[in-house]
């Protein structure tokens, strides 16, 4: 079965009797170079245990089954169980998870089904839980590597460069625990149903150690999400909404880790937030 056929997926999808869910964000792939791609992309091979959200009919997941040791796929949407157990039955190293992955225990799953191999993510994500899955399979810390089909849109701000629109807080938390690349976009063509908007595959080698060094991580996303809060503001204003220091000492703190007074959030690095996160840290410290 071509399971980026367009007749064959309508057939296979009335056979069980199946209607797209807006509400999930269900947009299945129908050109066959593209779960090629990204399962080559993605590195996977016999040593390799890929975890996979959102698996629809699987197109993706059956590119999967043919290089990694194992693929464990986590669908919500119960109507596609008996699709994905018909479409995946001759996959031997295939293990279908039933429920949501926002609530599953990322270190757990891989304990229990992928001793021995390297852990990576690879998925097709439904637009609208991509940032929250991606924060979770970060801050887990338990894959080697994520390589994600999304939107081109969050894409571009997940490898965005300080200073421009597209950075934010999301661009920090991403680049602090990954090294992301843009690997290429897919048009809107190539989805049943088509979205509105052109889609991006990257992949995010996740850092083994981290790039800067700071008090704790919890300091630095409390720093970042006070420079953000006002994004329109200058750093120093936005800061206020995290720290209850007066503004004459948030601004010599400011100054004095070699940033402009007027700066604002967006155009600070990594780096930047690191001594920024250490200093404010000292400066409650001292109160």
């Amino acid at each position: 079965m071509d399971l980026c056929d367009r007749r064959e997926i309508q057939a296979l999808l009335e056979r069980h009797g199946f209607r797209f869910s807006k509400a999930m964000g269900q947009n299945f792939l129908i050109e066959g170079w593209v779960p090629r791609d990204i399962a080559d992309a993605c590195g996977a091979d016999e040593q390799t245990g890929v975890l996979e959200i959102g698996p629809g009919i699987g197109p993706l997941t059956a590119q999967l089954v043919r290089r990694a040791g194992r693929v464990v796929s986590v669908e919500l949407d119960e109507r596609l169980y008996p699709v994905l157990r018909e479409t995946m039955a001759d996959a031997g190293n295939f293990t279908l998870i039933e429920g949501d992955a926002m609530k599953l225990d990322f270190p757990q799953v891989i304990q229990e089904h992928f001793t021995g191999l390297r852990p990576i993510l690879c998925a097709n994500l439904p637009y609208n839980i991509t940032t929250p899955v991606l924060t979770k399979c970060v801050e887990s810390r338990c894959f080697d590597s994520l390589t994600v089909l999304i939107q081109k849109e969050v894409a571009e701000r997940i490898c965005a460069r300080a200073g421009t629109a597209e950075y934010g807080a999301f661009t920090v938390l991403m680049q602090y625990y990954t090294a992301p690349e843009l690997l290429f976009t897919v048009p809107p063509t190539c989805f049943l149903p088509a979205p509105k908007v052109t889609s991006a595959v990257i992949h995010c080698p996740v850092r083994k150690t981290p790039p800067v060094e700071v008090v704790s991580e919890a300091a630095l996303w409390r720093t970042v999400k006070a420079a953000f809060a006002l994004r329109r503001k200058t750093l120093v204003n936005s800061l206020q909404t995290g720290y209850q220091l007066p503004k004459e000492q948030l601004t010599e703190i400011v100054t004095a880790c070699g940033l402009e007074p007027a700066v604002r959030g967006e155009r600070l690095g990594l780096a930047e937030y690191a001594r920024l996160t250490n200093a404010l840290h000292a400066a409650e410290q001292e109160k």
